[in-house]
């Protein structure tokens, strides 16, 4: 009885992926951004296209770059861990002539003050925001948590464990500001010597309201 050889192949692997070169990356990054028009965080971008931290630097690199050199309609944003498309604030006048916009609200002065005193000093606890600023705070923080510019980072061990609060990504997107490490330097206390020398009353929170769209001041007012 006659036997036959049988071949053993070897098992077949599975074919690896194609590396993405820079400008197809470019081209699915914008697409990503474009289709979600929120900001999105950059471990999501890198999982969804199988690239790492590294890969998508670069690309956010190569990005900005073609909408500044081109000066293009639409501009990168990059605050902390996320990445967001905008419009060229030079172009602005022309879009708001088309859709004309309703103009949206200030920070009032009360909560402008209580956000730079978090921004600051965080993380901070509503006591200490009041004792720096010399009155209650409680509707700015309300108010700054409900719009999503600051957030509970922790407990302070402390009698009650009262809750820290610090700025959130949305705060630097606001602000138009890629860490905090950009925030302009401040002497706090050279500025309180001046605040009282002059006499100058602290904002009292309750003759405000949320309506209240007077112009911010402080060292982050910025017009958005």
């Amino acid at each position: 009885m006659r036997t036959e050889q049988m071949t053993m192949l070897p098992p077949q692997t599975a074919q690896e992926k194609p590396k993405l070169e820079l400008g197809e990356r470019v081209g699915i990054v914008e697409a990503i951004l474009f289709v979600t028009g929120n900001a999105v965080e950059k471990k999501d971008i890198c999982r969804a296209m199988e690239i790492s931290e590294a890969e998508l630097e670069e690309t956010l690199d190569a990005l900005e770059s073609g909408y500044d050199f081109e000066r293009r309609g639409l501009r990168l944003l990059r605050f902390g861990a996320h990445v967001q498309l905008a419009t060229r604030p030079d172009y602005a006048p022309y879009v708001e002539k088309l859709l004309q916009p309703v103009q949206k609200q200030s920070l009032s002065q009360a909560v402008m003050e209580t956000l730079a005193v978090i921004a600051y000093r965080q993380p901070v606890t509503k006591a200490e925001i009041e004792q720096i600023r010399g009155v209650k705070c409680d509707y700015s923080v309300q108010s700054l948590v409900a719009k999503g510019l600051i957030e509970e980072v922790g407990r302070k061990e402390a009698l009650g464990r009262p809750i820290l609060y610090g700025t959130t990504d949305a705060f630097l997107r606001h602000f138009c500001l890629t860490s905090l490490s950009e925030l302009p330097e401040i002497d706090f206390s050279a500025l309180a010597a001046k605040l009282e020398a002059a006499g100058a009353p602290a904002a009292d929170e309750t003759e405000r309201n949320e309506g209240n769209t007077g112009t911010p001041g402080g060292p982050l007012h910025k017009d958005i």
